[in-house]
């Protein structure tokens, strides 16, 4: 969902089968296809939600998810989060923070939710929070700059 490219056309898949049957999942950022799988939908009180499987791929050597990915997640979310905002163009990170709160261990859904807290002409301001059965595992806050098509 990230990417420099101003006219590269984000387009989301929905899943219409396995656990995953009515979530979206975008298919133009392969390192987040690599990273993840990671899924998105809309809740039914109209927040964006987000989620993955935590599997052997996404630990640390100490057998929890590793903090890497839970940033790597964050990051995806911010764009589910802040996709009405960033709508007309391409957009980028330009700031990403993270608190560690908790761990997860294998077989557990990890969910994001969030907020636009501003939205200006060219830069998007969001927070987050990363959660894994109801527990807090990450607190996020995030930048998003939107592209504007060189001529």
């Amino acid at each position: 969902m990230d990417g420099g490219d101003a006219d590269a056309p984000w387009v989301p898949i929905e899943v219409t089968s396995g656990e995953w049957a009515g979530w979206r999942i975008w298919s133009a950022d392969p390192y987040e296809l690599l990273s993840g799988p990671f899924y998105c939908r809309r809740a039914e009180n109209g927040t964006m939600v987000c989620a993955f499987r935590a599997e052997a791929k996404h630990m640390n050597g100490s057998g929890f998810i590793h903090g890497g990915c839970l940033l790597t997640f964050a990051d995806y979310a911010l764009f589910c989060i802040g996709g009405e905002a960033l709508e007309g163009g391409g957009s980028v990170t330009a700031s990403l923070n993270g608190e560690f709160i908790d761990a997860a261990r294998e077989g557990e859904l990890i969910e994001a939710t969030g907020e636009v807290v501003r939205a200006g002409g060219s830069l998007v301001f969001l927070r987050g929070l990363v959660s894994c059965g109801g527990r807090p595992l990450m607190t996020f806050s995030g930048i998003v700059k939107k592209l504007r098509q060189r001529t």
